[in-house]
């Protein structure tokens, strides 16, 4: 009975929705609009157009390399880039599918994807062994990494990473209860949803759920959410975010998988995120060995953009903690 009113639900909310139909933003619009004296492209064998920035001091001896989460964008790190520019080599990048990284049509994105891009924007730009973080999907990037290439990994920093196994939390949010989710991932879960999200105008669904994600009604400027809804409109994105099989093939992932990271980590997590349970989070600091937690009480699903200063100076003290590089 619940499973059938969701999807009642659902189907009413895609249905009122439809009518909010709107086309790709060419990439050179959006490039001129969100692109940077620092941005950078680069080309990759399967077609894939990296957009990515390289800041900070290319000498320093920790070079950290940065992932968003899910509909993101490698702006959501230019809080950290701010503060630590000065003294760390500093790498972020879009993930096929958002930002302004441009994917073939037909392009298939899944955690193993993403992981595959990522170690292929590292060899290209000759990294050593660096620290990878990631926020939202982008710490599930992370670990997953950790656990591919543990040779070319220091150190990791997830900052409410998905990928924490939570069968039960998982399939009482399927029958309705306590999932406080924003509307957008509701709708990736039903077929009408996601066919109606590949030509929506992301904008009725964008401010409310980037609050539930900031937690501060102040930090969800006009300037926010247009860069959100715009970036979303790039060509090719809508198709990718939309896919179902973006999350990769089911593999048994279990707490005992996390004991295989063996190099330092640090887990930050906002005791108020409205996206991925706070308890999830915490859950990488009791299966990775050796892992730092950090609770943000007042934090959200993004404590890098809504407490920038404490988080950067929390990383900061975690990357001079690190072994020197082998």
């Amino acid at each position: 009975m619940f499973q059938s009113l969701r999807f009642a639900v659902l189907g009413l909310a895609a249905l009122c929705l439809s009518a909010c139909v709107a086309g790709d933003i060419p990439y050179e619009e959006l490039e001129a609009r969100y692109g940077g004296p620092t941005s950078q492209y680069l080309e990759l064998p399967d077609g894939v157009r990296v957009h990515y920035r390289d800041e900070g001091d290319p000498q320093a001896p920790v070079t950290l390399v940065m992932v968003h989460g899910f509909a993101a964008s490698l702006h959501a790190w230019e809080p950290w880039v701010a503060r630590l520019k000065d003294d760390y080599r500093l790498v972020s990048l879009d993930l096929p599918g958002h930002g302004l990284t441009r994917a073939p049509e037909g392009y298939q994105s899944s955690p193993e994807a993403q992981v595959a891009m990522v170690d292929a924007v590292a060899a290209e730009l000759g990294l050593s062994p660096f620290v990878l973080a990631g926020n939202s999907m982008g710490g599930g990037v992370a670990w997953r990494y950790g656990l591919a290439h543990p040779q070319k990994v220091r150190g990791l920093v997830l900052v409410n990473a998905a990928g924490w196994p939570a069968a039960a939390a998982a399939a009482a949010a399927v029958e309705g209860e306590g999932d406080s989710r924003p509307m957008v991932f509701k709708l990736l879960e039903n077929p009408l949803g996601r066919s109606l999200l590949r030509n929506l105008d992301p904008r009725p669904l964008a401010g409310r759920g980037l609050r539930q994600a900031y937690g501060d009604e102040a930090l969800v400027t006009p300037e926010l959410v247009d860069r959100y809804v715009e970036l979303a409109r790039a060509p090719g994105h809508r198709a990718i975010l939309t896919d179902p099989r973006r999350r990769g093939a089911a593999t048994a992932v279990t707490p005992e998988t996390f004991a295989a990271i063996q190099v330092p980590t640090l887990v930050m997590v906002g005791a108020l995120d409205q996206v991925i349970p706070p308890e999830r989070g915490a859950g990488f600091a009791q299966g990775i060995p050796g892992a730092r937690l950090i609770t943000y009480a007042d934090g959200g699903h993004v404590p890098m953009e809504q407490l920038p200063d404490r988080t950067a100076q929390d990383l900061r003290v975690f990357l001079e903690s690190l072994p020197p590089a082998s």
